[in-house]
Formats: structure tokens, sequence, C-alpha cells
């Protein structure tokens, strides 16, 4: 399925509700005092590193570290202005980011989830700015052409 049969529309209630579930776990890693620091895009970043390097959660719980990429998400969209909007394709419908008044969609419930899940070792502060980076790349110098070496996607 291309980009063009995706039905890219802004967040169901029913998935805003979802994502707000997930967002409200991680953020309830910090006391109730310093829930405030969920604001700050390196206190998300700080948070989500500890919780990766301590290896509070297993490879095989895949909501929780969905509810991680949530928080990577909401990083991304602070500092890059992305909208959270739903994508639904051939094989269903998920959150995802996008670029405003572009095609350039950022998938980040399973950035940081398919990586522990293969085992790898994860440099959250490197994750995150490799995706600003590209993404600001795509909307500097548009998607690249049809079978070009470079999706339009990021994950």
């Amino acid at each position: 399925m291309t980009t063009t049969d995706q039905k890219v529309e802004p967040l169901t209630d029913e998935m805003a509700a979802h994502v707000e579930k997930q967002r409200q776990w991680v953020r309830g890693h910090f006391t109730a005092e310093a829930r405030g620091k969920y604001e700050s895009i390196e206190e998300k970043l700080r948070l989500l590193d500890t919780i990766i390097s301590s290896k509070w959660i297993e490879p095989t719980e895949t909501w929780k570290l969905q509810s991680l990429g949530v928080t990577f998400g909401d990083a991304l969209a602070q500092m890059l202005n992305l909208e959270w909007v739903s994508v639904t394709d051939e094989y269903g419908t998920d959150p995802a980011l996008r670029y405003p008044g572009t095609t350039i969609l950022v998938y980040p419930l399973t950035a940081i989830s398919k990586r522990v899940e293969d085992g790898d070792e994860i440099d959250v502060h490197d994750l995150f700015g490799n995706f600003c980076d590209r993404v600001e790349h795509l909307a500097r110098n548009g998607p690249p052409v049809e079978g070009g070496p470079m999706k339009s996607e990021t994950n």
C-alpha cells in the first residue's frame, strides 16, 4: 500500500483516550510533585532513558513499550510541532505523528518497542536526534522520488 492508500485523520476519541492512558502510565513514573516535569522535552527523554536503561520493562511487555513510544512521540511533537493523527492502511489503524501540511508521518509507538524486542541497546537522546534530523530533512527537501533510497515514513 502506498502513502496515497493511507487514510490520515485526526485521532478518534477512542484512540486519543488510549494514547492518553499510555501517556499517563509513563508520566506516573514521576512522583506526584514532579509530574510537571513531563512538560519538558529533556525530562521526557531522561525518564525514557532511565526506564529503558534500568530494564524496568521486559521485551515481551508490548503495551508498556509502546507507552514509552507515546512519550517519545510527545517529545518529537513538542520539538518539531508535529500533530498526532490516526493512520489507516492495509494493516489497521495506528496513531502517528504528521508534519503539518505534508505527508511526512512518524510512527513513534514502535520506535522504542521494536528496538527493545530485538535486544538493541538504545541511546534515547541519539534516537531522538536521529528522528528530528530525518523529519527536518524530509520537511526541507520533500519526500524522495518513488523508488528512491529513502522512505517518507520514519520509524
